[in-house]
């Protein structure tokens, strides 16, 4: 299953606000719909964002205005603004190039994520590993196959996987609701785990590697990516449990020189007071919500890409 396509004069993607309950492919015609399909979270993960914005540019058809707007959707994810860059710059060149474009980018992110799992599942050692994770980096982040989840799936198909503990990653749940669907349908042993637990856990001996994946890479490998990350790699280091990052190579920022230099999206109170619109918290209850954390490059065992292993 693809997570977003081309088709037609239209981009279809899976709707993951509607998951784990229905599986919906969504039909978008313009940049205002993927716009709102962006920052709703319709469609997220880095990869899946690149491909996005690429394929946006196609339906803006020469109109800078909106392809500004949807370069901005998503200010931390870097791949956002990348793939729509790389697309706009066949705009001299006519629509049917810059569909040509979008489409390469989109086949180069397949083959991204398969390089990245066999380079992932080389880089760790061991043939019952269990791993931990947090928020989602499979195929719904992607088009296929995914990141540090991809690296999982890898493992899973050579037998070398005990188990996955996936974090639940509040405030919307990406753990619970979508890396768990991706796991039951590749037949992955895994338990879900509340986002607190997961440095104890570590403590507790219990985790061989974490693999997560980024929203953005500083040019020191500083990396951001879904709040709750900077926790594991904390609780990673002190017990001495490699902390592995899993990214293409078009998240990488090299204008971005530290982690200080990330803009971090400050989302909707309302996820956090909030769990399916059944209010958490008494009315009139402040919230505060950054949707990315940072963790730095010391706390980084390795970054993994489609060409190359990072030791930052």
């Amino acid at each position: 299953m693809r997570t977003i396509d081309w088709a037609g004069d239209a981009v279809e993607l899976v709707d993951q606000t509607l998951l784990p309950g229905r599986c919906v492919r969504l039909r978008v015609e313009t940049v205002a719909e993927l716009v709102a399909a962006i920052r709703r979270l319709a469609v997220r993960g880095a990869p899946a964002l690149g491909v996005a914005g690429a394929l946006g540019v196609v339906l803006a058809d020469g109109d800078r205005g909106q392809i500004a707007e949807l370069r901005a959707a998503r200010p931390t994810a870097a791949n956002l603004a990348w793939g729509v860059d790389q697309a706009a710059a066949h705009l001299d060149k006519g629509r049917q190039a810059v569909l040509a474009a979008a489409l390469r980018i989109r086949d180069d992110d397949i083959a991204a994520c398969l390089a990245m799992g066999e380079r992932g599942a080389a880089l760790l050692e061991g043939d019952r590993l269990r791993i931990m994770t947090v928020c989602n980096t499979g195929g719904l982040a992607a088009v296929e196959r995914g990141t540090a989840l991809g690296v999982v799936q890898t493992l899973h198909e050579r037998g070398r996987l005990a188990e996955v503990l996936a974090l639940e990653t509040r405030p919307l749940l990406q753990g619970a609701r979508l890396t768990t669907w991706e796991l039951a349908r590749m037949g992955a042993p895994h338990r879900l785990v509340a986002d607190s637990a997961g440095p104890y856990l570590l403590a507790k001996g219990e985790v061989d590697a974490v693999l997560i994946g980024a929203d953005r890479i500083a040019a020191n490998g500083d990396t951001a990516n879904k709040i709750g990350s900077y926790a594991l790699a904390l609780g990673a280091e002190r017990a001495g449990v490699p902390f592995i990052v899993v990214a293409p190579e078009s998240t990488i920022d090299p204008a971005t020189p530290t982690g200080d230099h990330i803009e971090i999206e400050d989302r909707d109170p309302e996820e956090i007071l909030t769990v399916g619109g059944v209010r958490l918290a008494p009315e009139g209850t402040q919230a505060l919500n950054p949707a990315f954390d940072v963790t730095p490059h010391d706390l980084i065992t390795a970054i993994v890409t489609e060409r190359r292993v990072i030791r930052p």
